[in-house]
């Protein structure tokens, strides 16, 4: 499964070598996370990489082989639902678990390595790395391709598979708690997932990957999810620093609605437009200057 993701890159930016990936496990609680490292471990800085709603490790792989490349040592977690990492109770998960998985393996890298650390999120993910790198303080500099805030009815209207089910999304899932808010559904019945990538090929990938795009996921998670905001809200977080490095041509979660939450951020923050790249950014030059702007805020 690494190596068609990988393949989804110009074969021209695929590294050769590879650099070294291994997969390792972290007991988080009752949950056994997967977690794949990648590049040189006594590297002098590291990089998080935390994947959205469709995303896994092995989906993040293209995007850590080329940060690997430029020298740091790259994390990449399967999410709790998301890839080979095991739940006790899949159909308990919840999106605030994320957020503590989140928290909690900042706080540990953090610990476990003295240098610059770096969180990158992609897509939801974005979100994601903001929301616990503002909890924890772990973190030197946030990147994140996209910042959707799930409480703008404009963001639920982008994530949702069509404008009606945006619209009923968070009353009808809130019915949904108690019995039925265990029960899983497939990511495609309520997302647009058709939007994920520019690339027809890649959708198809990343639809059928059953520990991503093709995933079920519990209702109680899409309704926590909507309804789910930051602990500090963007005016009051003064750091980290911040890079919002948004697909020019993403068809899912356009520039637009990553704008209003990324313009009240009180931290330093810079805007950096991928160009030619969609949600999914495989397409040049937009990669290489993701690479370069997580590259640059490692340095930094």
């Amino acid at each position: 499964m690494h190596e068609r993701y990988l393949n989804a890159l110009p074969a021209a930016l695929r590294p050769d070598p590879l650099p070294r990936r291994a997969s390792t496990w972290w007991r988080w609680g009752g949950t056994d996370v997967h977690v794949e490292r990648v590049g040189d471990p006594e590297a002098a800085a590291r990089v998080l990489f935390l994947h959205g709603l469709g995303g896994h490790a092995a989906a993040m792989w293209p995007y850590a082989a080329l940060l690997a490349a430029r020298g740091p040592h790259v994390v990449v977690p399967d999410l709790p639902g998301f890839g080979r990492t095991r739940l006790p109770r899949p159909g308990a998960l919840r999106y605030a678990d994320w957020v503590a998985a989140a928290c909690d393996l900042m706080r540990a890298e953090r610990a476990a390595h003295p240098g610059p650390l770096v969180a990158v999120g992609a897509s939801m993910g974005g979100m994601l790395a903001y929301d616990a790198a503002t909890r924890t303080g772990a973190v030197d500099r946030v990147v994140a391709t996209c910042l959707p805030d799930p409480r703008d009815a404009a963001v639920r209207r982008h994530l949702s598979r069509s404008p009606l089910l945006s619209a009923a999304a968070r009353p009808a899932l809130r019915v949904a708690a108690g019995p039925l808010a265990g029960v899983r559904v497939p990511l495609r019945w309520l997302t647009n997932m058709r939007a994920i990538s520019n690339r027809p090929a890649l959708t198809g990938l990343i639809a059928g990957d059953r520990r991503g795009g093709g995933n079920r996921v519990p209702l109680g998670f899409l309704r926590d999810l909507l309804d789910s905001a930051p602990a500090v809200e963007p005016e009051e977080a003064t750091a980290p620093g911040l890079v919002l490095a948004h697909p020019g041509d993403d068809r899912w979660t356009p520039l637009a609605i990553s704008l209003p939450f990324f313009e009240r951020i009180a931290a330093p923050k810079e805007l950096v437009v991928l160009e030619g790249a969609g949600h999914f950014p495989v397409e040049s030059p937009g990669v290489e200057r993701l690479v370069d702007v997580v590259a640059a805020a490692v340095a930094r």
